[in-house]
């Protein structure tokens, strides 16, 4: 192996320059020529191909977002466009590939496997942490920080107003930010997609938490079977007219921002042993942090789950919640 090349792909998170700047490096280290992709599959299609030195990645650590860019691409989809992509790969000299991003990103690695022979690792980039094969994935804990900070100054002006504020984050198809940033914030309530959402139960809550209470925050993920905060909003507006509700959406804000120093560490530990995965033969499998270890998931393995929350911290919400 003697030239690698790196992309990221999917929904930007922070920490993925972290992981770009150590797969250059790492590969540097081994004597290994490495280019970036720009716009991720989009880019490979393209042949957007840049090459990188120790330089080119100096000063991302810090930064969010992701300095390759990213996007998604509809002729990466179909057979013609994979057989290009590995056309512009051989044609480069690209003896393998670590791309970083989430589901959709795997799955289009594993399809890619199915006529190509370069071997492609990736690394877990998406703040919905909803993988398998790694605790966190990149850009999570920031996100969930992110939101924590948001809330807490949403609770100033609910306190203020003695006001029921319900503010949805991100999670179409996991609760996971939900989850953690509503015991983080000390919500009276998180509404997710994993559980089934009661309004009569939310209701009950509400009228029967602590009257010491100046302010309740509701958090919702936006993937909620009850369509979403504003339409819950409604529902608690019509029960309880007496209450000043109001909604607030997150949106992409959750995304943004420079990665916590945990997420600057686990990009880097992922995107160093990406190319050394690489080196040792690795090939179609995630680089995962399990148990503070290194693991290797294949990307059958690693797609979205909806395996349920954790119950002890689903307990502890009801607990903590009174």
């Amino acid at each position: 192996m003697k030239k690698i090349a790196v992309f990221t792909s999917g929904g930007d998170a922070p920490g993925m320059n972290a992981c770009i700047r150590a797969v250059v490096r790492t590969a540097i280290y081994h004597n290994l020529e490495v280019v970036g992709i720009m716009h991720g599959y989009d880019g490979l299609m393209n042949e957007e191909f840049i090459p990188f030195n120790v330089k080119s990645v100096s000063g991302i650590v810090h930064r969010g977002g992701t300095i390759l860019k990213t996007a998604r691409s509809k002729e990466f989809l179909t057979l013609e466009g994979r057989k290009k992509a590995l056309n512009n790969l051989k044609k480069n000299n690209i003896d393998g590939v670590v791309a970083i991003g989430g589901d959709g990103t795997f799955k289009g690695a594993l399809e890619f496997s199915q006529i190509s022979d370069i071997p492609l690792v990736g690394c877990p980039g998406t703040i919905d942490n909803d993988l398998r094969g790694t605790d966190f994935t990149i850009g999570y804990d920031t996100a969930i920080n992110t939101v924590v900070e948001a809330v807490d100054k949403i609770r100033d002006t609910a306190e203020s107003h003695d006001r029921l504020f319900f503010v949805e984050v991100m999670g179409r198809d996991a609760g996971l930010i939900a989850l953690r940033s509503g015991i983080g914030s000390g919500a009276e309530a998180i509404l997710m997609p994993e559980t089934k959402t009661d309004i009569d139960d939310l209701i009950n809550r509400l009228e029967n938490s602590r009257k010491s209470k100046s302010s309740k925050i509701v958090i919702v993920a936006e993937g909620d079977e009850a369509g979403g905060a504003f339409i819950i909003a409604e529902h608690v507006k019509k029960r309880l007219p007496d209450y000043d509700t109001r909604v607030a959406i997150l949106g992409h804000i959750q995304r943004g921002g420079n990665p916590s120093a945990m997420d600057r560490v686990n990009s880097s530990r992922m995107g160093f042993s990406a190319v050394e995965a690489l080196l040792a033969g690795h090939t179609n499998e995630m680089i995962g942090i399990v148990d503070k270890k290194i693991v290797y998931t294949p990307f059958a393995n690693a797609v979205k789950h909806r395996q349920g929350l954790d119950p002890d911290l689903v307990r502890m919400l009801e607990i903590l919640s009174i």
